[in-house]
C-alpha cells in the first residue's frame, strides 16, 4: 500500500470514529435524565382557588419523585387563556406543564373566535388528577333554600341577583346565560379572576351567588357564610352529602349535570417517553391514600389515570362541552 492510499485510509478512519463519537454524544444528550431542572406547574387562575390547590398538593408529591424542586406559578386572566397559551407555546421538554379546569381547552374554542392556540394540537394530556364537583351557593340573605326558590326570588327582582364566576365563560357563567334563556330571568354576571377573589365578594354579599367548586367552597359553607342549594353531577358531592343534586329537584337540563376533570396537561411536541414518565408519576401521588384523602377532603374526587386514558377522556368530553357552550349563545371577543 503506497503512502498516499495509507494517509487516505487513516483519513477515512479518523472521520468515521468522529462520526460515531458525534453520535453518541447527539443520543447521550437526547437521552439526558428527565427532569434535568425544576418543574413548573401553571395555573391559569390566581393563588387559593380549587386549581392552585390541587396544584400544590400534586407539586408536593411529584417533587419528591421527581427529585427536582416542583413550583406553582400562577398566569391569571382572560379566562383562563393567558396561562395555557404560556404553556401551548413552552418548550416542549416536560419542565413547563399546565394543571386546567376543562373551561380553557374546551369552552373556550367556542367563546372566542380567534384563540393563540388550539388544545387538541397544541398541548397533550399527562393525567386527570380529579374531578372537580361544583355547588350552586347563594349569599345568606338570599330568600332561597332551593333551587326553585332561587329561581322564583331572581324572577321577582329583576336586576338585583348576580352570579359570580371565576372568568368569563366559564361554568357559572355559562349556567347564568342558561338560567336566564330558560326561566326568563334578568340576572347579571360578575367574572373574577380566580375563585379566590370571587369567594371573598361572594360571602361578603357584593354578588349574591355562584356555581362554584366544592374545594373552595365548602369552608364557607360549613362556618354557615353561604348556603348550597344544589349539587352539578349525576350523583351527590362525598364531602357535601346532603346537598341535592339539580336532577333530585327536578333539573335534569345537561348544562347542571356537567363534572369536569382538574388535568395535568403539557406541550403537544413533548417527548413520549417523559409524557409517560410523568403520567405514571402523577398517577402514583394521587393514588397515594395520604393524598387521596386530602383531595376528597378539598371536596374533588381522585382519578390519576395515564396519559392514553386521560386522551380518551378528553376526547369524549370535548364535544359535549362544546355543543352545551354553542347552545348558551355566548360569544367573548
Amino acid at each position: 500500500m503506497t503512502t498516499t492510499s495509507k494517509n487516505g485510509l487513516s483519513r477515512a478512519l479518523g472521520l468515521g470514529a468522529a462520526l460515531v463519537l458525534a453520535a453518541s454524544a447527539a443520543a447521550a444528550a437526547t437521552e439526558a435524565p428527565f427532569p434535568s431542572k425544576p418543574v413548573r406547574i401553571i395555573v391559569q387562575y390566581q393563588a387559593g382557588g380549587s386549581t392552585d390547590i390541587l396544584a400544590r398538593l400534586v407539586a408536593e408529591g411529584l417533587s419528591k419523585r421527581l427529585g427536582q424542586p416542583v413550583v406553582v406559578e400562577n398566569r391569571s386572566g382572560a379566562g383562563g387563556i393567558i396561562g395555557t397559551d404560556y404553556v401551548a407555546k413552552s418548550p416542549p421538554d416536560g419542565h413547563t406543564l399546565l394543571l386546567t379546569v376543562p373551561g380553557p381547552v374546551t369552552a373556550n374554542l367556542v367563546l372566542y373566535s380567534k384563540l393563540p392556540y388550539d388544545p387538541r394540537t397544541d398541548l397533550r394530556m399527562v393525567s386527570d388528577i380529579a374531578t372537580t364537583r361544583t355547588v350552586l351557593a347563594v349569599h345568606p340573605s338570599v330568600p332561597a333554600t332551593d333551587f326553585k326558590s332561587l329561581i322564583a326570588a331572581a324572577k321577582a327582582a329583576p336586576g338585583k341577583y348576580s352570579m359570580g364566576s371565576w372568568g368569563p365563560g366559564t361554568q357559572p357563567h355559562q349556567v347564568q346565560v342558561y338560567m336566564d334563556k330558560a326561566y326568563g330571568l334578568q340576572t347579571m354576571h360578575v367574572p373574577y379572576k380566580g375563585e379566590s377573589p370571587m369567594a371573598i365578594d361572594l360571602i361578603g354579599g357584593v354578588i349574591q351567588m355562584t356555581v362554584g367548586s366544592v374545594t373552595t367552597l365548602q369552608p364557607y359553607i360549613k362556618a354557615g357564610k353561604l348556603r348550597p342549594l344544589a349539587v352539578a353531577g349525576p350523583r351527590r358531592a362525598r364531602a357535601l352529602p346532603d346537598v341535592p343534586t339539580f336532577a333530585e329537584q327536578g333539573y335534569a337540563d345537561e348544562v347542571y349535570a356537567m363534572t369536569g376533570p382538574t388535568s395535568l396537561m403539557a406541550p403537544a411536541r413533548t417527548p413520549d417517553a417523559i409524557v409517560e414518565r410523568l403520567g405514571r408519576e402523577v398517577s402514583a401521588v394521587v393514588r397515594q391514600p395520604e393524598v387521596s384523602r386530602r383531595i376528597e377532603e378539598l371536596g374533588a374526587e381522585p382519578v390519576g389515570n395515564l396519559p392514553p386514558e386521560a386522551a380518551a377522556a378528553y376526547k369524549a368530553f370535548l364535544p359535549v362541552t362544546l355543543k352545551l357552550t354553542q347552545a348558551t349563545g355566548v360569544k367573548l371577543d
